[in-house]
């Protein structure tokens, strides 16, 4: 027995359970497949580790399909503020919400908030049907089509399958995509830290000789830290015990917060640059890390993958409005005209920013201490680079625009 679909989905995190929600939404019969079911409840005094910084567009996407109420009643904290500094020199960068007409920059969300927000919308999506656990075994074309089988043995069927599966994706490797990029040699270290003075709503990131460390500020006080470490030091790190390890914390701070008087649980993972070599092929489709993998001290990956999301489910949405087949190319053409560019764009700036910052040199530190000086005192500037990182601009999708597109 096959059972068959419009669209289906493969991996139901944030990126893929997003785009499930606004197909569901669109009308489109959509099957949302993952290894196992998410995280929905969880004891309230441990925090998630992983996080991500959601843009003004990530909220209006989110808005969009239903699920940021649920995700602020979950626990959503706002940055005001974020602060940006060298720590080998006296660079200094600002933003702040009160040069912008919104009340905050963007929101330090749990990614397991996300994910649990997304399906409790999903629940209530007649179009949409989740199959949990849902392991491929393989992906065969069939006429106008893809057929996906499970390792149990059950098999679907729809016009277009979409991997949302991550970095490593499986499915990519199955219709035969190649990968473009190279690993950063280094890990990113995340944890949840109490400090000793309050966040003031503000991210922090300072920029050290191995990379950025990051304080994101969570909604119950808490800070959530990224660091960016090389391989070898973030392994080091992740054994030492919880006080040798906040006096380091607390001296790449530069005492920003004060002491740091607890730390949670530990796990570093590793960096890489990486790109899919097409976003598309015969009625196939990546979203998400499946389509890219981006250094994370700007925190746009997620934010690259729900615009991923957003702009896919208004191809196929207008597609099957307009009646032609979700078999067809042209749609998906336009998916992947729309998003690689900007995508690449956007890790090609993260690329350069992460290599500008690795430079050990005296003269090459006051160079790049004069270029965020200047970029801080002058306001056109800061204000197009504010904007650019709250994700407003002009050629988004209708969703992060705040349209729906059904």
């Amino acid at each position: 027995m096959t059972m068959q679909a419009e669209v289906i989905v493969v991996g139901g995190g944030m990126v893929g359970a997003a785009l499930a929600c606004a197909l569901g939404h669109g009308g489109v019969e959509t099957l949302l497949l993952d290894r196992r079911s998410p995280e929905r409840q969880w004891d309230e005094s441990l925090r998630d580790i992983r996080v991500s910084a959601l843009t003004k567009a990530s909220q209006a996407i989110l808005d969009g399909i239903g699920a940021w109420r649920g995700i602020v009643q979950k626990g959503a904290a706002p940055y005001k503020d974020m602060r940006v500094w060298d720590g080998r020199s006296d660079g200094y960068l600002h933003f702040d919400c009160a040069d912008t007409v919104f009340s905050e920059l963007g929101h330090i969300v749990e990614n397991r908030i996300t994910v649990a927000a997304l399906w409790d919308i999903l629940d209530g999506l007649p179009t949409v049907q989740c199959i949990t656990p849902a392991e491929i075994e393989r992906m065969e074309s069939i006429d106008n089509g893809r057929r996906l089988r499970l390792t149990d043995g059950q098999s679907f069927e729809a016009p277009l399958v979409v991997a949302a599966d991550g970095r490593e994706s499986a499915l990519r490797s199955m219709a035969g995509i190649g990968v473009t990029g190279w690993p950063y040699r280094q890990d990113g270290l995340v944890a949840t830290v109490q400090t000793e003075f309050e966040h003031q709503a503000t991210a922090w990131q300072r920029f050290l000789e191995e990379g950025p460390l990051a304080f994101l500020p969570l909604f119950d006080g808490q800070c959530s830290i990224v660091w960016t470490l090389s391989t070898e030091t973030a392994q080091q790190y992740l054994t030492l015990p919880d006080d040798e390890f906040l006096s380091l914390l607390q001296q790449a701070s530069g005492g920003i917060l004060g002491n740091m008087l607890k730390i949670g649980p530990r796990a570093a993972f590793p960096l890489k640059f990486q790109f899919a070599d097409r976003y598309t092929d015969s009625h196939f489709a990546l979203v998400g890390d499946a389509a890219h993998a981006m250094h994370p001290l700007a925190g746009q990956g997620a934010n690259a993958g729900l615009l991923d999301a957003a702009a896919l489910a208004e191809a196929v949405i207008d597609t099957k409005r307009s009646g032609r087949p979700l078999s067809g190319v042209q749609y998906l053409r336009h998916y992947e005209r729309w998003r690689k560019g900007d995508n690449l764009m956007m890790m090609a700036s993260m690329d350069l920013i992460n290599k500008t910052y690795a430079v050990d040199n005296p003269m090459f530190a006051k160079l790049r201490s004069f270029g965020m000086n200047r970029i801080n005192h002058t306001a056109a500037l800061k204000d197009y680079l504010n904007r650019h990182a709250m994700g407003l601009r002009d050629d988004l999708p209708s969703l992060a625009k705040g349209q729906v597109c059904w």
